[in-house]
């Protein structure tokens, strides 16, 4: 278990069929439950399928480590969760709604905190009405606390990898004053879809090919704008992302490609889980890679290029991140996607 003061957080994924007792919780100081639906009247509330996994999170999670903090995330990439959070923030009388179904849910079912998860609020009224959500709802649960003389809960949120999207700025003084930490997505960077045409690294520590497009400039840049070393906790991706190579041949970093390809049937989008990275390399006796440039895996063989994180990325991350530049600490996305917990076990 990482040592007192270092966040090594981790999140269960509700739609990715690991069940909440398989978590090796000892190997975390933090567990996030995602995601909490909002529903048309901005009440925050579980998935209807799920539900009972999330009112049992927390004593599942602690029966193997009664110290882990588990933290209830909201939101998500889903389609449509991302209007929905800007209508809710876009109105006071909303955001109390919101603010307050939050602090009774997950007290009701002993979470220790909340996290915000709006991918994306991508304009300057959105960071606005994001701002205002965040003071009200750090004096909310600060209220709360004093009330009921119980520790406050905590709050946190994901963010993009950069303070900036689409020429609007996130709100780094609400986020520094409010926010416990924040949870930068330091990750794809390169996907088959934003890279159709050649092979890229999807998440490198180091990247001289474009310097602004690697977790380096990503954490370097949030600092930047103001956000404290002691607030930032880096994404690390257990999952990987997967082209189609124009020639065999040609396999390296930036190799001709055309898209996407879907490795064992895992996904639709180019994603592959970690542990299924591991099986591609095992059945297809794949050629891997570190390059100590990027700092960053590949693996190949045949027509299928795979850009991911292994063991060496990892360590590679974690150094940096708690060492370099003394960074909170690190969470990874997600716990079912790791390979007999061999990337949960780094750092």
């Amino acid at each position: 278990m990482a040592s007192t003061g270092v966040v090594k957080a981790g999140y269960w994924h509700c739609h990715s069929a690991f069940p909440v007792s398989d978590i090796k919780s000892s190997l975390y100081t933090h567990l996030f439950a995602a995601f909490a639906d909002v529903d048309p009247t901005y009440q925050v509330t579980f998935p209807t399928l799920y539900k009972h996994q999330f009112e049992t999170f927390t004593r599942t999670v602690q029966i193997e480590n009664p110290d882990v903090k588990t933290l209830l995330s909201i939101g998500g990439g889903a389609p449509g969760v991302s209007s929905t959070l800007a209508s809710m923030a876009s109105m006071q009388e909303n955001r109390k709604i919101f603010i307050g179904s939050s602090i009774t849910l997950a007290r009701a079912n002993n979470f220790h905190g909340l996290c915000l998860s709006w991918q994306y609020p991508s304009t300057a009224v959105e960071m606005t009405n994001l701002e205002s959500l965040l003071k009200e709802w750090r004096a909310a649960v600060e209220i709360e606390a004093l009330k009921t003389t119980k520790a406050r809960l905590l709050l946190t949120a994901e963010v993009f990898h950069s303070p900036d999207i689409c020429s609007a700025r996130y709100p780094c003084r609400a986020i520094s004053n409010n926010l416990d930490w924040i949870h930068v997505l330091a990750y794809n960077f390169y996907t088959p879809a934003s890279s159709p045409n050649e092979t890229a690294p999807p998440a490198p520590l180091k990247n001289k090919r474009n310097v602004s497009l690697c977790v380096e400039a990503s954490i370097d840049t949030w600092i930047t704008v103001g956000v404290h070393a002691k607030k930032l906790v880096v994404g690390l991706p257990f999952f990987g992302w997967a082209w189609i190579l124009n020639n065999p041949s040609q396999h390296g970093l930036f190799a001709p490609a055309h898209g996407l390809a879907v490795v064992l049937g895992k996904s639709v989008d180019g994603s592959v889980p970690f542990v299924a990275v591991k099986k591609f390399i095992g059945y297809q006796n794949a050629t891997t890679v570190f390059d100590e440039t990027y700092l960053t895996n590949y693996c190949y063989a045949g027509t299928t290029w795979l850009g991911y994180d292994d063991l060496e990325s990892i360590i590679s991350k974690v150094t940096y991140s708690r060492k370099e530049k003394g960074l909170l600490g690190y969470t990874a996305w997600h716990v079912g996607a790791d390979d007999n917990w061999s990337l949960s076990q780094t750092g």
